[in-house]
């Protein structure tokens, strides 16, 4: 019997189902029906202190899935395995520890592989996880599938399989994430992307929308349904442009760049066009262009917008300034345009985001 084990400093004999002192701790066992049918999958822990939830929610709901999957009359379709390079690694100071099922040199095929998210430094979690990420590649090789969560997109980018493919990560992220892969083309508006058997999504626990899709293509879109019911998951999210905070891309050593975006964000309310700005900062207009978009991965006209749609979220989410007030407020005079933009940018109309983020603000 294979087992894997989330347990507390308090239990380290591991425990099925307990408590203490506040602490809770899980001893999780599985065992596999024996068929020719059943596909292997892989949930990555990687060495460090990363993301506990991601590995805790991908085995939980794969785990479900296959139980309503026996349960309906099929055989079972996954053996789930929790994989690693170290016998333990712990994760919050030690509170938490799991104890992979296998050192992932014991597997010879998968089919399907899951990298957790990480922890903010990534650069640490690539140089500790080196072993890890030439098994994921040499597993892609083999024919396997791999799904990345959240910043788990930089082991996965780091083999390369990324190169040239579309991906998203959590939207904090995405300077970080440019800088170490200018080869893959992040689309951080993208709750999932599915490109050629490599799947990534979006930020924090919308990694739950891209296990119910794996569920889906794995299974059926009834056991999707059912998980989607069992977890309270949305189904059908696609997007995570309402959640995105715009800070600015400054990770770069363009300064004349800097000073021109600096300008933008203090004064969202001036209706400047891309010629006016690149004469204001004494730059060719094309030269202004290539530099811009080089430093910025923007165009001049898309920052601006970027911008003024930020202050405008900030202004629905505090305040009680009508969508009107709002719009002249940060250099808009037609509200279609207003609308347009910002719906491109948050995946929702003015109206909409201010009724879920401000509900004691009335709608005019």
């Amino acid at each position: 019997m294979n087992s894997a084990k989330i347990l507390s400093e308090n239990n380290p004999a591991g425990v099925q189902n307990g408590h203490s002192g506040g602490l809770i701790w899980t001893g999780i066992f599985s065992t596999f029906a024996k068929s020719k049918a059943v596909k292997h999958l892989t949930i990555i822990v990687p060495n460090g202190e990363n993301n506990l939830s991601s590995i805790v929610g991908a085995y939980k709901i794969f785990t479900r899935a296959n139980e309503y999957w026996k349960r309906t009359g099929h055989k079972e379709l996954f053996k789930i395995q929790l994989a690693g390079i170290s016998k333990k690694v712990d994760f919050y100071d030690g509170l938490f520890s799991v104890k992979p099922h296998t050192h992932i040199s014991s597997i010879a095929k998968t089919d399907l592989i899951i990298i957790p998210s990480l922890n903010h430094n990534y650069e640490k979690a690539v140089k500790g996880n080196k072993a890890v990420i030439d098994w994921i590649a040499g597993q892609y090789k083999n024919g396997a599938e791999v799904a990345s969560i959240c910043t788990g997109a930089f082991l996965l980018a780091s083999s390369g399989l990324l190169d040239g493919k579309s991906c998203s990560t959590h939207f904090s992220a995405s300077e970080n994430f440019r800088t170490m892969f200018p080869e893959v083309n992040l689309q951080t508006d993208k709750l999932i992307t599915d490109e050629n058997g490599i799947y990534t999504n979006g930020g924090a626990y919308s990694f739950l929308n891209l296990i119910i899709y794996l569920v889906e293509k794995y299974f059926d879109r009834q056991t999707a349904i059912f998980c989607s019911k069992v977890f309270q998951i949305d189904i059908d999210r696609k997007s995570q442009s309402a959640f995105t905070i715009f800070t600015g891309q400054k990770m770069h050593s363009d300064e004349m760049i800097k000073k021109v975006q600096a300008y933008i964000e203090t004064n969202p309310n001036e209706k400047i066009s891309v010629e006016q700005l690149s004469s204001k900062f004494a730059l060719g207009r094309r030269s202004f262009d290539r530099r811009f978009i080089k430093a910025t991965g923007n165009t001049p006209l898309e920052y601006s917008q970027r911008v003024k749609i930020e202050s405008a979220k900030k202004a629905f989410e505090s305040g009680s300034k009508t969508i009107h007030e709002v719009m002249y407020e940060v250099g808009y005079s037609d509200s279609k345009a207003f609308r347009e933009v910002f719906r491109r940018m948050t995946g929702m109309s003015p109206a909409e985001y201010k009724e879920r983020y401000n509900k004691e603000a009335v709608v005019l």
